[in-house]
């Protein structure tokens, strides 16, 4: 379990630094076919940080009104507030607010910018058709995003999502601003043109690269918030079973859209099968996650 935790905080950081490597490597080219050197990489990192910041200040409410959820009282679900608060003083952090939604198939997301203004939503469903240990196994996941603060991580990824884009779309601009003939037409060695050709390269196949980069460090997050709800509940069968019902289970999340089908612990709109088709994903195949709680 520990090992799995660590594992995957090292392949998290790896991943970041990787993403890191490629936008300076972007910050380069577009010095070198714009001119505008250090300002304009700094208005792409200004434009990218304040798009995303806005939308991480109000993602949990966009995120409960688009999904149809309620708040939940003590007196509705007693059983659901008895298991957060439980784990929440377990993790060692404030109990999150509860939210459910009215929907039959089971399923559920945290969200929240951190500890102390956090939203742990589960689906009617999933109350009805998991036992203890399963519907604990399910929040403590959901726990571990919050305590992890994977949702301040990934906003910061769709920052550096969002400065490569930019970067990648004014490098192409460029090309059409003439920058570079005017680059070529300096050096006479072809290094320049050689430069140019990585450039071009680097800007068309940015956004794609970006992409699986996000996808790959949403994946790892997600297991290591399986082995943090195995380290909170002492239990990794519970979630294991859990996610097996989950995925036995038929009945459509009709609350899911493609804005929030990544925040739940099981992705309800996307089936896994075919290697391409999970290198776009934002999870891993629930057989391989049952598998990694079934080693611990």
């Amino acid at each position: 379990m520990y090992e799995q935790i660590a594992a995957n905080k090292r392949k998290s950081a790896v991943l970041i630094l990787f993403f890191i490597l490629v936008i300076v490597a972007l910050g380069v080219a577009f010095d070198y076919l714009t001119n505008l050197g250090a300002p304009g990489v700094i208005a792409a990192v200004v434009i990218a940080f304040l798009s995303a910041w806005g939308s991480y200040y109000a993602s949990g409410k966009i995120t409960l009104g688009i999904s149809k959820a309620r708040p939940a009282t003590k007196e509705e679900f007693p059983y659901l507030y008895n298991v957060v608060e439980g784990l929440a003083i377990a993790a060692g952090i404030p109990a999150p607010q509860c939210y459910v939604i009215d929907d039959t198939a089971p399923n559920a997301f945290a969200t929240g910018r951190n500890p102390q203004n956090s939203v742990i939503c589960v689906t009617t469903g999933l109350l009805q058709k998991m036992n203890r240990a399963e519907l604990e196994g399910v929040v403590a996941h959901e726990m571990s995003h919050i305590r992890n603060y994977d949702i301040r991580l990934m906003t910061l990824v769709v920052v550096m999502v969002g400065i490569m884009a930019l970067l990648s779309d004014w490098i192409l601009r460029s090309f059409l601003w003439g920058g570079r003939a005017r680059r070529t037409g300096k050096d006479k060695s072809g290094v320049g043109a050689a430069l140019i050709v990585i450039g071009l390269l680097l800007a068309i196949l940015s956004p794609i690269i970006a992409s699986l980069i996000r996808m790959a460090i949403s994946r790892k997050r997600e297991f290591l918030a399986d082995a943090s709800s195995a380290e909170l509940t002492r239990y990794p069968a519970g979630l294991a079973s859990a996610l097996r019902k989950i995925a036995d289970d038929k009945e459509p999340l009709e609350a899911a859209n493609k804005a929030t089908a990544h925040l739940y612990i099981a992705n309800p709109l996307l089936d896994h099968k075919g290697k391409l088709n999970r290198l776009f994903s934002t999870h891993p195949p629930i057989e391989e996650r049952i598998a990694a709680l079934e080693k611990m």
